[in-house]
């Protein structure tokens, strides 16, 4: 979901969560999710959060780009999405066109991969 601050995106990704209680669902701002990542890898636990992480039916992940990523939070991030590809529905909410993701992801071809598998069988909403 594309669209200006205030325009809904993250009610309308609450509102897909809660349509769909009868599904595994995990909702996360990208950068509690960046977190959650890291403090997992630190820990020594990056299978298990991995494994959930492909294990919920829908990832909804808000926010994608207030903060600039790493290089380090954006590999991190790469591996949770291609964890994903073709096995989970993933709703991400963002404020900028597609052809600003290398400014978040430090690196237009490691956007352009993000890209690649998020897009591949998706409906983008622009709002």
């Amino acid at each position: 979901m594309i669209g200006p601050p205030g325009a809904g995106k993250t009610h309308l990704a609450i509102g897909m969560r809660a349509a769909g209680l009868q599904k595994r669902v995990l909702f996360f701002t990208a950068e509690k999710l960046i977190e959650e990542r890291q403090a997992a890898e630190v820990s020594g636990k990056p299978p298990s959060f991995m494994d959930l992480m492909g294990r919920v039916d829908l990832l909804i992940i808000d926010e994608l780009g207030y903060l600039k990523l790493t290089r380090q939070s954006a590999e991190l991030f790469f591996k949770l999405i291609a964890k994903r590809y073709e096995k989970g529905s993933v709703i991400v909410t963002r404020n900028k066109a597609f052809e600003q993701w290398g400014e978040i992801f430090v690196d237009d071809v490691v956007a352009a991969v993000i890209l690649d598998r998020l897009l591949h069988h998706s409906y983008p909403f622009f709002i």
